[in-house]
């Protein structure tokens, strides 16, 4: 199978929206705990376009989001809303009271734009990139490490944790299979953008440095499992309630910070 076929397999765009997609936040900073039959899943972010870009990937999966400003200055705390939907998640991640991937834990491009929404950066130049773990979970490198470069995509651990990415195409690769730069998103943010200069750091910097608002409940539309033939695996795959709701922001009209 050629290197572009299997990429385009992978790709974020490649297949549905799903709950378990968040494993993507997991692998990186992301926190997961229960309530129940509940769960919900957590992440602090340094960047207020990162909050828009979450609640866009939530509500398309038929999550609740909430925001608030984190006790770090200019960081902020995105959460889902406790649900059932998020239940297998937690029981595949959670070992005691911290979280430990599961056996034979797998990227795509769904989970890996989760990640790189959360805490992916792209150097200055275009020639690189970094995804971060969290501070304390050097236990997730090793599973994460393996489970990046099955994609054809070539990393190295770094300190912090972090694992790092090396060279245009390299960048180039990562950008294919995380899809489309979010609408908040500055230029150079992003893998895949084409300039990173001055133009970006002032956008960035500005998006940054956006006064938080009040706290906002995002909802989005019921959803239920979808159907599973006997035999075929369950990979968490839903679809809308018809009866559901229209979700009340997007990435777009979100008010975020």
């Amino acid at each position: 199978m050629s290197l572009n076929r299997q990429l385009a397999m992978f790709s974020a765009e490649s297949a549905r929206p799903s709950a378990y997609d968040l494993a993507g936040l997991l692998i990186g900073p992301g926190q997961v705990t229960r309530m129940g039959g509940t769960a919900r899943v957590s992440v602090v972010v340094d960047a207020a376009w990162r909050v828009h870009a979450l609640a866009a990937e939530f509500t398309a999966r038929g999550l609740e989001t909430s925001w608030e400003p984190a006790a770090i200055d200019g960081h902020f705390g995105v959460r889902t809303a406790y649900t059932g939907m998020l239940a297998p998640l937690a029981e595949a991640w959670l070992r005691g009271s911290g979280k430990r991937p599961p056996a034979g834990f797998a990227l795509d491009g769904a989970r890996l734009r989760l990640w790189f929404a959360a805490a992916g950066s792209v150097d200055p130049e275009g020639d690189g990139a970094v995804l971060r773990l969290g501070g304390n979970d050097e236990h997730c490198a090793a599973p994460a490490l393996r489970a990046f470069t099955a994609l054809a995509c070539m990393a190295e651990l770094g300190r912090g944790p972090v694992l790092r990415i090396a060279g245009r195409r390299r960048v180039a690769r990562l950008g294919e299979l995380v899809g489309e730069r979010p609408a908040m998103a500055p230029l150079g943010a992003w893998p895949g953008d084409q300039s990173a200069g001055e133009d970006s750091g002032a956008e960035a910097g500005s998006s940054e440095q956006a006064e938080p608002r009040p706290v906002r409940t995002v909802r989005g539309p019921r959803m239920r499992p979808a159907a599973v033939a006997p035999g075929q695996l369950d990979t968490g795959q839903v679809e809308p309630d018809q009866a559901g709701t229209a979700p009340v922001g997007t990435g777009s009209d979100f008010t975020g910070p």
